[in-house]
């Protein structure tokens, strides 16, 4: 069973269970770090905001199954797109990352320089497509191939003061800030309806009234309106954790096929090394516990380091274009608004994401707001990749009601679920849903439990 770093010794803030009807001018589902930090934006200018998270405490989810890496440094992006739109993208998230870390303890971040490195000769020419691209936009690197890392490298590329976090506190102290502001946050109060325009019904039935809704639920909870669920991919990443000597002064991540991310990070006074990479189609794969084996190997012979003492896997939801889905559901919406699509950069994208969807609902235009507007023009990416994802839909519902009968229904829209053994859940390999072992809801967007004694007869 997966058992990530980040909630070793946590103790989320206090919060209650929705246990009435109520109203409130924004309604925001989902709290994760888009969410939380969503609500402190709003709360702080004196909106009414209420979050409600489904899971039993803050930080179960999305944020703390992440590497931790707060920098706008994600991958070889910049070289993939035009050239404006990548200096709005790192414009975005560079002040996004540092308007944060102001409103954060010191205590909650450490300062290190962010590489990106190639082993191979291709992934050396990717890197060198990328510092042409940082050229343009004006992103100052530092161009090597000498690291601290203890394998020799084709080149890397630093950016000097980005951030590393424990994504679980970071969340937890504006969590903390957002309560202090006036917001209302609570947990155990899964929305399992989206009623009409200005009401939502609760898992445990008791309905909230609301001016505009905001969907920060990772994978939308509503995907139907708007094609979300033919138009974003869904993909599982693996991560260790295990004790180490000294801490690195640097974070990393490779740009070869075989892509690895490397960081150290002091829990409880006690360093750890950081190690995760390879993955698959969310839902595919069974034998999901390779994955930790491979890295867990790696850790011993690229590093001298033991097993594991912590191994968990993240969800990344990733749209054609590769820059989330921030903005209205669709073209015409007034009411609600949705957040998704991070593609493995959530935690710089979700802080984005939240100025976004402040500005919007206080009638102001964030600078990237159209850059990450939902209705964006991606044609012909999108059609292409809502093609293949149909097919690929079409196949894993028939596919899974052949070879796996005796699976449980997702109870998004029915597909059969997957075993994974690594991390001991039932996955849907249609949209990404995730439930445990005893059929609770672990990941969207499904709403409602399995039946584990369903079977097809």
């Amino acid at each position: 069973m997966q058992n990530t770093l980040w909630l070793n010794g946590f103790h989320p803030v206090n919060t209650s269970t929705l246990d009435a009807n109520t109203t409130c001018e924004v309604c925001i589902i989902g709290g994760g770090l888009s969410g939380i930090y969503t609500a402190y934006l709003l709360a702080q200018k004196g909106v009414d905001v209420i979050v409600l998270e489904a899971q039993p405490t803050l930080a179960l989810g999305a944020t703390a199954h992440s590497t931790g890496k707060l920098t706008m440094q994600h991958g070889p992006i910049f070289s993939t797109i035009p050239v404006d739109n990548a200096k709005d993208y790192y414009t975005a998230n560079k002040n996004a990352i540092e308007a944060a870390l102001e409103h954060a303890n010191s205590s909650l971040f450490s300062r290190v320089t962010s590489y990106l490195y190639a082993t191979t000769e291709k992934g050396k020419t990717l890197l060198q497509n990328e510092l042409e691209a940082y050229k343009k936009i004006g992103i100052n690197a530092e161009v090597t191939t000498e690291t601290e890392l203890s394998f020799p490298l084709q080149l890397a590329l630093g950016i000097q003061k980005e951030a590393q976090i424990n994504p679980a506190a970071f969340l937890n102290h504006f969590a903390k800030l957002a309560l202090q502001a006036g917001a209302r946050i609570y947990t155990e109060s899964r929305v399992t309806k989206i009623i009409n325009s200005n009401k939502s019904a609760i898992a445990n039935k008791y309905e909230i009234g609301f001016q505009k809704l905001i969907l920060c639920t990772h994978y939308p909870i509503e995907s139907i309106k708007g094609l979300y669920s033919a138009k974003l991919s869904t993909h599982r990443a693996y991560l260790t954790a295990v004790k180490t000597s000294e801490l690195l002064h640097g974070q990393y991540l490779s740009v070869d096929t075989e892509s690895r991310t490397i960081r150290t990070a002091l829990v409880n006074n006690t360093p750890f090394f950081i190690y995760g990479g390879s993955g698959h189609l969310a839902g595919t794969v069974s034998n999901t516990k390779k994955y930790y084996d491979t890295l867990a190997q790696e850790l011993k012979n690229i590093f001298d380091l033991p097993s594991p003492e912590f191994c968990w896997s993240a969800q990344d939801i990733s749209t054609p274009d590769q820059i989330p889905y921030v903005g209205p559901l669709t073209k015409n919406e007034s009411t609600i608004y949705l957040a998704t699509g991070y593609h493995k950069w959530g935690l710089s994208n979700a802080l984005v994401a939240a100025e976004i969807l402040s500005e919007a609902i206080q009638g102001n235009t964030h600078p990237a707001s159209n850059l990450y507007t939902p209705s964006r023009n991606q044609f012909p990416q999108a059609l292409y990749k809502m093609l293949v994802s149909i097919g690929f839909i079409g196949e894993q519902f028939i596919g899974g009601h052949i070879k796996r009968r005796k699976a449980p229904k997702c109870t998004h829209l029915g597909c059969k679920t997957r075993w994974n053994e690594g991390d001991e859940t039932w996955d849907c390999p249609c949209h990404g849903s995730r439930f445990s072992k005893d059929g609770a809801v672990i990941e969207g967007p499904a709403v409602y439990p399995l039946n584990l004694n369903e079977a097809d007869t």
